[in-house]
């Protein structure tokens, strides 16, 4: 029943930033991270260079990818994080990390650095009267809602007040 859970979640490529980044940042990057003065055995998988060139990721290769091999390692002495660290991975945590090397593990940039992209406004209809609104009644239809009648002046001062 996991294993179907797991390959039903994961139909697309986990998403790096939300899923995968969170999971490396908490269990590996004390001793695998940015620190030059704190990283252990020249490994680096806070960059996607140091996790390929390391070959501790291969991107689509689950076999060839190290990290799979040492998070999953029955000797719990090779097995990482190190157990002195109090950390371990949940197998849901290695699924995801599976699921994202199988697709080809894809490395995005931080949202602050990706520039924005301009979305035209979708068909408005009557209803709408500025392009904000154009978006929300596209949402509006694709989740099934109608919107809601205009409301009178007495409500929106009490909307205001209730507010305030």
């Amino acid at each position: 029943m996991l294993v179907l859970f797991t390959a039903l979640t994961f139909a697309s490529s986990p998403s790096f930033n939300d899923e995968v980044l969170p999971i490396l940042s908490n269990n590996c990057f004390a001793c695998h991270g940015p620190d030059a003065a704190s990283r252990e055995a020249g490994l680096r998988l806070d960059t996607r260079d140091g996790a390929v060139s390391s070959r501790a990721v291969v991107p689509g290769d689950l076999d060839a990818s190290a990290i799979l091999q040492r998070i999953t390692h029955d000797n719990v002495r090779k097995r990482m994080p190190p157990a002195h660290t109090g950390k371990t991975l949940t197998p849901a945590q290695v699924d995801t990390l599976r699921a994202w090397i199988q697709a080809g593990a894809p490395w995005e940039g931080h949202w602050a650095w990706t520039a924005p992209a301009e979305v035209a406004p979708a068909a408005g209809d009557a209803w709408c009267r500025t392009p904000i609104d154009a978006f929300i009644k596209a949402r509006l239809d694709a989740e099934g809602f109608t919107p809601n009648a205009e409301a009178d002046r007495r409500t929106l001062a009490r909307r205001l007040s209730l507010d305030l």
